[in-house]
Protein backbone atom coordinates (compact mmCIF):
# COMPACT_ATOMS: atom_id res chain seq x y z
CA UNK A 1 0.00 0.00 0.00
CA UNK A 2 2.82 2.45 1.04
CA UNK A 3 4.32 1.62 -2.14
CA UNK A 4 1.21 2.63 -4.38
CA UNK A 5 0.48 5.91 -2.79
CA UNK A 6 4.66 6.72 -3.24
CA UNK A 7 4.42 6.06 -6.75
CA UNK A 8 1.00 7.82 -6.93
CA UNK A 9 2.92 10.90 -5.51
CA UNK A 10 5.89 10.81 -7.89
CA UNK A 11 4.00 11.01 -10.97
CA UNK A 12 1.62 13.70 -9.59
CA UNK A 13 3.52 16.49 -10.39
CA UNK A 14 4.13 15.01 -14.26
CA UNK A 15 0.60 14.78 -13.94
CA UNK A 16 -0.09 18.01 -13.28
CA UNK A 17 1.88 19.44 -15.82
CA UNK A 18 0.78 18.03 -18.30
CA UNK A 19 -2.80 19.21 -17.70
CA UNK A 20 -4.34 20.95 -20.84
CA UNK A 21 -4.05 24.90 -21.38
CA UNK A 22 -7.92 26.02 -21.65
CA UNK A 23 -8.12 29.74 -23.00
CA UNK A 24 -11.81 30.17 -21.01
CA UNK A 25 -12.43 34.33 -22.30
CA UNK A 26 -10.73 36.49 -24.75
CA UNK A 27 -11.31 40.34 -24.76
CA UNK A 28 -9.89 43.45 -27.32
CA UNK A 29 -9.32 46.86 -26.61
CA UNK A 30 -9.05 49.49 -29.45
CA UNK A 31 -6.74 52.59 -29.17
CA UNK A 32 -6.04 54.74 -31.98
CA UNK A 33 -1.92 53.63 -32.15
CA UNK A 34 -2.65 50.49 -30.03
CA UNK A 35 -4.88 47.48 -30.37
CA UNK A 36 -4.49 45.06 -27.42
CA UNK A 37 -5.75 41.35 -27.22
CA UNK A 38 -6.23 39.77 -23.76
CA UNK A 39 -6.23 35.80 -23.68
CA UNK A 40 -7.56 35.12 -20.32
CA UNK A 41 -5.93 31.16 -19.97
CA UNK A 42 -6.67 28.43 -17.06
CA UNK A 43 -2.76 27.91 -16.01
CA UNK A 44 0.65 30.30 -17.30
CA UNK A 45 0.80 30.00 -21.04
CA UNK A 46 4.27 27.65 -21.21
CA UNK A 47 4.77 27.35 -25.28
CA UNK A 48 3.44 30.12 -27.56
CA UNK A 49 4.52 31.58 -30.74
CA UNK A 50 3.62 34.36 -32.23
CA UNK A 51 4.68 35.06 -36.13
CA UNK A 52 3.06 37.37 -39.47
CA UNK A 53 2.01 36.09 -42.65
CA UNK A 54 1.63 38.79 -45.80
CA UNK A 55 -0.93 38.57 -48.85
CA UNK A 56 -3.35 39.19 -46.85
CA UNK A 57 -2.10 40.57 -43.53
CA UNK A 58 -2.23 38.17 -40.56
CA UNK A 59 -0.46 37.32 -37.38
CA UNK A 60 -0.89 33.98 -35.99
CA UNK A 61 -0.82 32.49 -32.52
CA UNK A 62 0.32 29.16 -31.69
CA UNK A 63 -0.49 27.74 -28.17
CA UNK A 64 1.04 24.37 -27.66
CA UNK A 65 -1.54 21.61 -26.06
CA UNK A 66 -4.30 24.08 -25.78
CA UNK A 67 -8.03 23.99 -26.20
CA UNK A 68 -10.29 27.33 -26.84
CA UNK A 69 -13.49 27.37 -24.48
CA UNK A 70 -14.31 31.20 -25.21
CA UNK A 71 -16.64 33.20 -27.75
CA UNK A 72 -14.05 34.99 -29.66
CA UNK A 73 -14.61 38.37 -29.75
CA UNK A 74 -15.64 40.61 -32.92
CA UNK A 75 -13.22 43.59 -33.17
CA UNK A 76 -14.83 47.38 -33.47
CA UNK A 77 -15.08 48.17 -37.24
CA UNK A 78 -13.29 51.68 -36.05
CA UNK A 79 -10.11 49.39 -35.11
CA UNK A 80 -7.08 50.77 -36.82
CA UNK A 81 -5.97 46.94 -36.95
CA UNK A 82 -7.67 43.88 -36.78
CA UNK A 83 -10.41 42.87 -39.36
CA UNK A 84 -11.65 39.52 -37.51
CA UNK A 85 -10.58 36.87 -34.83
CA UNK A 86 -10.51 33.14 -35.85
CA UNK A 87 -9.00 30.01 -34.30
CA UNK A 88 -8.89 26.12 -35.11
CA UNK A 89 -6.92 23.32 -33.75
CA UNK A 90 -3.68 21.72 -35.55
CA UNK A 91 -2.19 18.98 -35.44
CA UNK A 92 -4.76 17.26 -33.29
CA UNK A 93 -4.29 19.13 -29.70
CA UNK A 94 -2.48 22.45 -30.36
CA UNK A 95 -4.22 25.80 -30.33
CA UNK A 96 -3.65 28.19 -33.52
CA UNK A 97 -5.33 31.94 -33.31
CA UNK A 98 -5.26 33.72 -36.75
CA UNK A 99 -5.80 37.56 -36.21
CA UNK A 100 -6.72 39.08 -39.64
CA UNK A 101 -5.34 42.50 -40.11
CA UNK A 102 -6.72 45.69 -41.90
CA UNK A 103 -2.53 46.51 -42.17
CA UNK A 104 0.62 45.15 -41.39
CA UNK A 105 1.70 45.43 -38.06
CA UNK A 106 4.08 44.95 -34.95
CA UNK A 107 3.27 42.91 -32.57
CA UNK A 108 4.27 41.77 -28.51
CA UNK A 109 2.89 39.24 -26.58
CA UNK A 110 3.83 38.42 -22.93
CA UNK A 111 2.67 36.58 -19.59
CA UNK A 112 0.33 38.73 -17.24
CA UNK A 113 0.27 36.79 -13.31
CA UNK A 114 -2.53 36.52 -11.94
CA UNK A 115 -3.14 39.71 -9.51
CA UNK A 116 -6.66 39.04 -7.36
CA UNK A 117 -8.88 40.50 -10.51
CA UNK A 118 -7.56 38.31 -13.52
CA UNK A 119 -6.12 35.25 -13.25
CA UNK A 120 -3.49 34.21 -15.88
CA UNK A 121 -3.52 35.84 -19.06
CA UNK A 122 -1.54 36.41 -22.50
CA UNK A 123 -1.44 39.94 -24.15
CA UNK A 124 -0.97 40.42 -27.74
CA UNK A 125 -0.16 44.15 -28.26
CA UNK A 126 -0.57 45.11 -31.89
CA UNK A 127 1.18 48.65 -33.05
CA UNK A 128 1.84 50.20 -36.31
CA UNK A 129 4.49 49.20 -38.06
CA UNK A 130 6.01 52.08 -39.52
CA UNK A 131 5.14 56.35 -37.79
CA UNK A 132 4.54 58.16 -40.67
CA UNK A 133 6.15 61.93 -40.40
CA UNK A 134 3.58 64.53 -39.12
CA UNK A 135 5.73 67.36 -41.12
CA UNK A 136 8.18 67.37 -43.27
CA UNK A 137 11.37 68.52 -42.00
CA UNK A 138 13.96 71.04 -44.54
CA UNK A 139 17.52 70.75 -43.57
CA UNK A 140 19.71 73.69 -44.58
CA UNK A 141 21.80 73.39 -47.78
CA UNK A 142 24.85 75.36 -48.32
CA UNK A 143 25.39 73.95 -51.90
CA UNK A 144 21.83 75.08 -53.31
CA UNK A 145 20.74 78.57 -54.20
CA UNK A 146 19.34 79.49 -50.92
CA UNK A 147 15.48 79.58 -50.31
CA UNK A 148 12.86 80.07 -47.30
CA UNK A 149 12.98 76.36 -45.64
CA UNK A 150 9.35 75.05 -45.57
CA UNK A 151 7.08 76.40 -42.69
CA UNK A 152 5.03 73.47 -40.46
CA UNK A 153 2.20 74.42 -37.88
CA UNK A 154 2.92 73.80 -34.27
CA UNK A 155 1.65 70.93 -33.27
CA UNK A 156 -0.45 70.58 -29.50
CA UNK A 157 -0.91 67.31 -28.08
CA UNK A 158 -4.08 67.38 -25.72
CA UNK A 159 -4.19 64.39 -22.85
CA UNK A 160 -7.90 64.17 -22.13
CA UNK A 161 -6.91 62.67 -18.82
CA UNK A 162 -7.95 58.98 -17.74
CA UNK A 163 -11.05 56.77 -19.63
CA UNK A 164 -11.84 53.45 -19.76
CA UNK A 165 -11.46 51.10 -16.63
CA UNK A 166 -10.07 54.31 -15.04
CA UNK A 167 -13.07 57.31 -14.61
CA UNK A 168 -10.79 59.18 -12.40
CA UNK A 169 -12.42 61.45 -9.96
CA UNK A 170 -15.93 61.21 -9.35
CA UNK A 171 -18.64 64.04 -7.72
CA UNK A 172 -21.10 63.62 -5.45
CA UNK A 173 -23.62 64.13 -8.31
CA UNK A 174 -22.30 61.29 -10.70
CA UNK A 175 -19.94 63.51 -12.80
CA UNK A 176 -16.79 61.33 -14.02
CA UNK A 177 -13.42 63.04 -14.30
CA UNK A 178 -12.54 60.85 -17.63
CA UNK A 179 -15.84 62.22 -19.39
CA UNK A 180 -15.24 66.32 -18.40
CA UNK A 181 -11.80 66.07 -19.46
CA UNK A 182 -12.72 64.61 -23.20
CA UNK A 183 -15.38 67.05 -23.68
CA UNK A 184 -13.03 69.83 -22.96
CA UNK A 185 -10.56 68.13 -24.95
CA UNK A 186 -12.50 67.95 -28.04
CA UNK A 187 -13.72 71.84 -27.47
CA UNK A 188 -10.18 72.31 -27.15
CA UNK A 189 -8.80 70.58 -30.05
CA UNK A 190 -11.65 72.16 -32.47
CA UNK A 191 -10.76 76.00 -31.36
CA UNK A 192 -6.75 75.18 -31.76
CA UNK A 193 -7.64 73.81 -34.97
CA UNK A 194 -9.50 77.28 -36.30
CA UNK A 195 -5.70 79.23 -35.32
CA UNK A 196 -3.47 79.26 -38.34
CA UNK A 197 -0.15 77.54 -37.64
CA UNK A 198 -1.89 75.44 -34.76
CA UNK A 199 -2.65 71.91 -34.94
CA UNK A 200 -4.08 69.77 -32.27
CA UNK A 201 -3.44 66.33 -31.93
CA UNK A 202 -6.00 64.14 -29.08
CA UNK A 203 -3.94 61.74 -27.37
CA UNK A 204 -7.17 60.18 -26.45
CA UNK A 205 -10.67 60.71 -28.78
CA UNK A 206 -12.63 58.09 -26.95
CA UNK A 207 -13.18 56.40 -24.00
CA UNK A 208 -10.43 53.73 -23.43
CA UNK A 209 -7.63 53.27 -20.84
CA UNK A 210 -4.01 54.40 -21.75
CA UNK A 211 -1.22 53.61 -19.37
CA UNK A 212 0.70 57.59 -18.82
CA UNK A 213 4.07 56.19 -20.55
CA UNK A 214 1.87 55.80 -23.69
CA UNK A 215 0.98 59.17 -23.82
CA UNK A 216 4.08 60.40 -23.48
CA UNK A 217 4.58 58.06 -26.47
CA UNK A 218 1.86 59.19 -28.69
CA UNK A 219 2.56 63.06 -28.21
CA UNK A 220 6.60 62.15 -29.13
CA UNK A 221 5.43 60.30 -32.44
CA UNK A 222 3.43 63.61 -33.36
CA UNK A 223 6.33 65.58 -32.78
CA UNK A 224 4.26 67.68 -30.27
CA UNK A 225 5.47 71.36 -29.48
CA UNK A 226 3.02 71.41 -26.54
CA UNK A 227 1.88 68.92 -24.50
CA UNK A 228 -1.22 69.47 -21.93
CA UNK A 229 -2.98 67.33 -20.07
CA UNK A 230 -6.52 67.94 -19.01
CA UNK A 231 -7.58 66.74 -15.64
CA UNK A 232 -10.66 67.83 -12.87
CA UNK A 233 -9.13 68.07 -9.50
CA UNK A 234 -10.59 65.95 -6.32
CA UNK A 235 -10.35 66.12 -2.55
CA UNK A 236 -11.35 64.91 0.63
CA UNK A 237 -12.60 68.59 1.99
CA UNK A 238 -16.04 69.12 -0.34
CA UNK A 239 -14.98 72.99 0.41
CA UNK A 240 -11.38 73.27 -1.80
CA UNK A 241 -12.02 74.78 -5.25
CA UNK A 242 -10.62 76.72 -8.10
CA UNK A 243 -8.33 75.99 -11.05
CA UNK A 244 -4.72 74.96 -10.90
CA UNK A 245 -1.72 74.22 -13.13
CA UNK A 246 1.58 71.84 -12.66
CA UNK A 247 4.91 70.91 -14.22
CA UNK A 248 7.08 68.42 -13.61
CA UNK A 249 9.24 68.46 -10.43
CA UNK A 250 11.65 66.38 -9.89
CA UNK A 251 12.75 67.93 -6.66
CA UNK A 252 9.59 67.75 -4.63
CA UNK A 253 6.35 68.93 -4.93
CA UNK A 254 5.94 72.94 -4.05
CA UNK A 255 2.95 72.00 -1.28
CA UNK A 256 1.40 68.66 0.33
CA UNK A 257 -1.50 69.19 -2.08
CA UNK A 258 0.67 68.98 -5.37
CA UNK A 259 2.45 66.02 -3.96
CA UNK A 260 -0.96 64.15 -3.01
CA UNK A 261 -2.17 65.08 -6.48
CA UNK A 262 1.01 63.49 -8.09
CA UNK A 263 0.36 60.56 -6.32
CA UNK A 264 -3.32 60.41 -6.87
CA UNK A 265 -2.31 60.71 -10.78
CA UNK A 266 -0.07 58.11 -10.71
CA UNK A 267 -1.59 55.85 -9.82
CA UNK A 268 -3.67 55.61 -13.01
CA UNK A 269 -0.34 53.61 -14.05
CA UNK A 270 -1.19 50.29 -12.00
CA UNK A 271 -4.53 49.38 -13.84
CA UNK A 272 -5.91 45.40 -13.11
CA UNK A 273 -2.55 44.71 -11.62
CA UNK A 274 -0.39 46.15 -14.34
CA UNK A 275 2.01 48.38 -13.16
CA UNK A 276 2.99 50.19 -16.82
CA UNK A 277 5.36 52.74 -14.99
CA UNK A 278 7.76 50.04 -14.73
CA UNK A 279 9.09 50.26 -17.95
CA UNK A 280 12.65 50.74 -19.49
CA UNK A 281 11.61 53.81 -22.36
CA UNK A 282 10.32 55.66 -18.92
CA UNK A 283 13.49 55.06 -17.26
CA UNK A 284 15.34 56.67 -19.49
CA UNK A 285 12.96 59.94 -20.13
CA UNK A 286 13.55 60.31 -16.13
CA UNK A 287 16.99 60.33 -17.14
CA UNK A 288 16.87 62.83 -19.81
CA UNK A 289 14.75 65.04 -18.08
CA UNK A 290 18.26 67.26 -16.97
CA UNK A 291 17.24 69.33 -20.36
CA UNK A 292 16.70 72.79 -18.42
CA UNK A 293 15.51 74.01 -21.87
CA UNK A 294 12.14 72.02 -21.63
CA UNK A 295 12.13 72.58 -18.04
CA UNK A 296 11.77 76.09 -18.15
CA UNK A 297 9.62 76.24 -21.48
CA UNK A 298 7.18 74.20 -19.58
CA UNK A 299 7.24 76.75 -16.90
CA UNK A 300 6.63 79.73 -19.35
CA UNK A 301 3.93 78.51 -20.73
CA UNK A 302 2.01 77.21 -17.47
CA UNK A 303 1.78 80.55 -16.33
CA UNK A 304 0.11 82.02 -19.81
CA UNK A 305 -2.59 79.25 -19.30
CA UNK A 306 -2.61 80.06 -15.61
CA UNK A 307 -3.16 83.79 -16.42
CA UNK A 308 -6.30 83.16 -18.57
CA UNK A 309 -7.88 79.90 -16.26
CA UNK A 310 -7.87 82.89 -13.65
CA UNK A 311 -10.22 85.35 -15.34
CA UNK A 312 -12.69 82.14 -16.11
CA UNK A 313 -12.78 80.41 -12.55
CA UNK A 314 -11.23 81.10 -9.28
CA UNK A 315 -7.77 80.16 -8.99
CA UNK A 316 -6.56 77.36 -6.19
CA UNK A 317 -3.19 78.12 -6.44
CA UNK A 318 -2.06 81.57 -7.70
CA UNK A 319 1.56 80.67 -9.14
CA UNK A 320 2.35 77.29 -10.99
CA UNK A 321 2.56 74.23 -8.89
CA UNK A 322 5.06 71.38 -9.67
CA UNK A 323 5.57 67.58 -8.45
CA UNK A 324 6.45 64.16 -10.33
CA UNK A 325 3.56 64.02 -12.58
CA UNK A 326 4.93 60.73 -14.69
CA UNK A 327 2.33 61.92 -17.67
CA UNK A 328 4.83 65.48 -17.77
CA UNK A 329 7.92 63.57 -18.20
CA UNK A 330 8.53 63.69 -21.89
CA UNK A 331 12.45 64.97 -21.94
CA UNK A 332 11.77 67.01 -25.08
CA UNK A 333 8.34 68.22 -25.00
CA UNK A 334 7.19 71.36 -22.84
CA UNK A 335 4.16 69.98 -20.96
CA UNK A 336 2.00 70.93 -18.24
CA UNK A 337 -1.04 69.10 -16.06
CA UNK A 338 -4.57 71.68 -16.29
CA UNK A 339 -6.88 71.19 -13.35
CA UNK A 340 -9.72 72.81 -14.52
CA UNK A 341 -12.16 72.55 -11.39
CA UNK A 342 -12.47 70.65 -8.39
CA UNK A 343 -15.28 67.67 -9.58
CA UNK A 344 -15.41 67.15 -5.13
CA UNK A 345 -17.13 70.12 -5.30
CA UNK A 346 -20.72 70.37 -5.33
CA UNK A 347 -20.79 73.65 -7.03
CA UNK A 348 -17.86 73.19 -9.53
CA UNK A 349 -19.43 69.68 -10.64
CA UNK A 350 -22.24 71.85 -11.68
CA UNK A 351 -20.20 74.18 -13.44
CA UNK A 352 -18.44 71.60 -15.10
CA UNK A 353 -21.64 70.01 -16.07
CA UNK A 354 -22.41 73.31 -18.10
CA UNK A 355 -21.79 73.00 -21.60
CA UNK A 356 -20.90 76.65 -21.51
CA UNK A 357 -18.55 76.70 -18.79
CA UNK A 358 -16.57 73.96 -20.37
CA UNK A 359 -16.33 76.26 -23.69
CA UNK A 360 -14.96 78.82 -21.48
CA UNK A 361 -12.26 76.95 -20.16
CA UNK A 362 -11.28 76.37 -23.45
CA UNK A 363 -11.32 79.60 -24.65
CA UNK A 364 -8.98 80.92 -22.25
CA UNK A 365 -6.60 77.70 -23.01
CA UNK A 366 -6.37 78.18 -26.94
CA UNK A 367 -5.79 82.17 -26.16
CA UNK A 368 -2.84 81.03 -23.65
CA UNK A 369 -1.08 78.44 -26.43
CA UNK A 370 -1.43 81.22 -29.04
CA UNK A 371 0.75 83.97 -26.69
CA UNK A 372 2.92 81.17 -25.81
CA UNK A 373 4.06 80.09 -29.86
CA UNK A 374 3.45 83.98 -30.65
CA UNK A 375 6.62 84.36 -28.27
CA UNK A 376 8.72 81.26 -28.72
CA UNK A 377 7.78 79.65 -32.02
CA UNK A 378 9.29 76.11 -32.53
CA UNK A 379 11.82 75.24 -35.51
CA UNK A 380 10.29 76.62 -38.76
CA UNK A 381 6.40 77.23 -37.35
CA UNK A 382 4.11 79.46 -39.74
CA UNK A 383 3.64 81.51 -36.75
CA UNK A 384 6.95 83.14 -37.31
CA UNK A 385 6.32 84.15 -40.98
CA UNK A 386 2.18 85.45 -39.89
CA UNK A 387 4.85 87.88 -37.59
CA UNK A 388 6.89 88.92 -40.37
CA UNK A 389 3.66 89.46 -42.46
CA UNK A 390 2.80 91.56 -39.53
CA UNK A 391 5.52 93.83 -39.45
CA UNK A 392 7.09 92.20 -36.26
CA UNK A 393 10.51 90.79 -36.20
CA UNK A 394 10.86 87.35 -37.48
CA UNK A 395 12.68 84.80 -35.08
CA UNK A 396 14.28 81.20 -35.27
CA UNK A 397 14.86 78.60 -32.86
CA UNK A 398 17.66 77.00 -32.78
CA UNK A 399 18.41 73.54 -33.79
CA UNK A 400 20.58 70.62 -33.83
CA UNK A 401 22.79 71.37 -36.50
CA UNK A 402 22.32 74.66 -37.03
CA UNK A 403 24.79 76.76 -37.99
CA UNK A 404 25.00 81.05 -38.18
CA UNK A 405 25.64 80.91 -42.32
CA UNK A 406 23.29 78.32 -43.48
CA UNK A 407 20.56 80.39 -41.21
CA UNK A 408 21.61 83.47 -42.85
CA UNK A 409 21.29 82.09 -46.41
CA UNK A 410 17.90 80.10 -45.47
CA UNK A 411 17.11 83.52 -44.75
CA UNK A 412 18.35 86.03 -47.42
CA UNK A 413 20.34 87.92 -45.06
CA UNK A 414 23.75 88.96 -44.70
CA UNK A 415 25.67 87.47 -41.57
CA UNK A 416 26.48 90.66 -40.51
CA UNK A 417 22.87 91.71 -40.10
CA UNK A 418 21.93 88.39 -38.19
CA UNK A 419 24.88 89.10 -35.82
CA UNK A 420 24.16 92.59 -35.09
CA UNK A 421 20.31 91.76 -34.94
CA UNK A 422 21.17 89.41 -31.83
CA UNK A 423 24.45 91.66 -30.64
CA UNK A 424 26.39 88.28 -31.50
CA UNK A 425 30.49 89.33 -30.80
CA UNK A 426 30.91 86.08 -33.14
CA UNK A 427 29.11 82.59 -35.11
CA UNK A 428 28.52 80.56 -31.84
CA UNK A 429 25.05 79.84 -31.13
CA UNK A 430 23.21 77.13 -29.05
CA UNK A 431 20.70 74.75 -29.62
CA UNK A 432 17.53 75.82 -28.22
CA UNK A 433 18.34 79.65 -28.85
CA UNK A 434 15.98 82.57 -30.18
CA UNK A 435 17.05 84.62 -33.08
CA UNK A 436 15.87 87.82 -34.19
CA UNK A 437 16.11 87.44 -38.34
CA UNK A 438 16.34 90.95 -39.73
CA UNK A 439 14.58 92.21 -43.09
CA UNK A 440 15.92 90.65 -45.84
Amino acid sequence: MNRILLLCLLFLPLTLDAAQLVVHDARVSSQPDLTRIVLDTSQSVSHHKVFSLSNPARLVIDLTDAQLKANLPVPSTSDHFLQRIRAGVREGKDLRIVLDLKQSVRAKSFRLQPDGRFGHRLVIDLFPRTDEPVATKSLPNARTAPTVTARRDAIIAIDAGHGGKDPGAIGAGGLQEKEVTLAIARKLATRINRQPGLRAVLVRDGDYFIPLHERIQIARRHRADLFLSIHADAFHDPKVRGSSVFTLSERGATSEAAKWLAARENKADVIGGIDFSRNREVAGVLMEMSQNLTMEQSGVAAQKVLNKLGQVNHLHQSRVQSAGFAVLRAPDIPSMLIEVAFLTNPEEEERLRDRQFRERIADSLVIAVKRYFEDYPPPRVMLAEADASAGEPRRYVIERGDTLLDIARNYQVSLSALRQANQLQDDRIRVGQVLRIPES
